[in-house]
């Protein structure tokens, strides 16, 4: 892996995926592309629908400036920041900070497509569970984070409160092609995680077949992990994922939680939840999503 994009804010979200980022440079020595983005579009927006023409301009509209000021102060505040936390560690050349006004999720594209080299741009993205509204609703996950998951291509750490080395990794499959790129890509990065302990479940829910299917998602992912010559503990685990997954997290400790993302229809996910839904707002630690 040679480059990650994080996205940071003025959050405690945001210092923590700076040091996650920091903690992916220090272990494979690869670029981060640091991206902090106001969002602004609502401020130049009317307020209120003047369908009269009788209103005016509105009172808050002059404010678009300052508030661009603003911003631009706040960015280069976070610049300072990242500088000095990368700088701290001798790796100051590692970072690229870039600054951009709209909304998060049209941002990233800039970032998925391949740079002047051919290489991608960023090959992971890191991000907050919540954003500056953070002690706001905090049973919610933030807009922007459901947003920028459900759309990019990319897999997608997305970060709690607090910094954990990953010291003890929990793998959630069902055998699809996503729960097998987040295999595939612990694989690739193992270098990142050496001696850390690794275990592999599957649920089986209570229904005919499942778990000849959860068996078999073990074993898929056991070939590709003995084939690394990684060892890794497995296990089925019985009864609704979200429910099995987010109690074997607690009571293992895993620090760090991998599986594949929204695999069923989007449009009834949005609707009625997901089991990955649940998990990020159950698990305490940070959870790697793949599509």
């Amino acid at each position: 892996m040679k480059n990650i994009l994080a996205c940071i804010d003025g959050s405690i979200y945001g210092q923590t995926c700076s040091q996650y980022a920091l903690w992916f440079a220090q272990k494979l020595n690869t670029g981060v592309e640091a991206l902090y983005v106001s969002e602004l579009w609502q401020y130049e927006a009317p307020l209120v629908a003047d369908f009269g023409g009788s209103l005016g301009a509105q009172p808050y509209m002059g404010l678009t400036a300052q508030l661009r000021q603003i911003e631009s102060a706040k960015a280069e505040a976070l610049r300072a920041y990242l500088t000095g936390l990368f700088g701290a560690a001798n790796l100051a050349d590692k970072l690229r900070f870039h600054h951009r006004t709209g909304v998060l999720s049209d941002c990233i594209g800039e970032f998925e497509t391949t740079g002047d080299d051919g290489a991608p741009r960023a090959e992971m993205l890191i991000l907050g569970k919540r954003g500056e509204a953070a002690n706001m609703a905090k049973a919610h996950l933030g807009t922007n984070m459901e947003r920028v998951v459900r759309g990019s291509a990319l897999p997608c750490l997305v970060a709690n409160r607090e910094f954990f080395e990953p010291r003890r990794l929990l793998f959630a499959t069902d055998g699809s092609a996503s729960a097998s790129r987040a295999i595939a890509w612990f694989v690739a990065n193992r270098g990142a995680f050496a001696g850390a302990e690794v275990a592999v479940v599957s649920v089986a829910a209570q229904k005919p077949g499942a778990s000849e299917k959860a068996d078999a998602a073990l074993a898929d992912a056991r070939r590709v992990l003995d084939a690394a010559g990684v060892a890794a503990a497995y296990e089925v685990l019985s009864g609704i994922p979200a429910d099995a997954i987010s109690a074997r997290q607690q009571e293992s400790g895993a620090n760090l939680l991998l599986m594949g993302a929204y695999g069923h229809s989007r449009i009834r996910r949005l609707l009625i939840g997901s089991t990955t839904v649940e998990l990020l707002q159950r698990c305490r630690v940070p959870v790697v999503l793949f599509r």
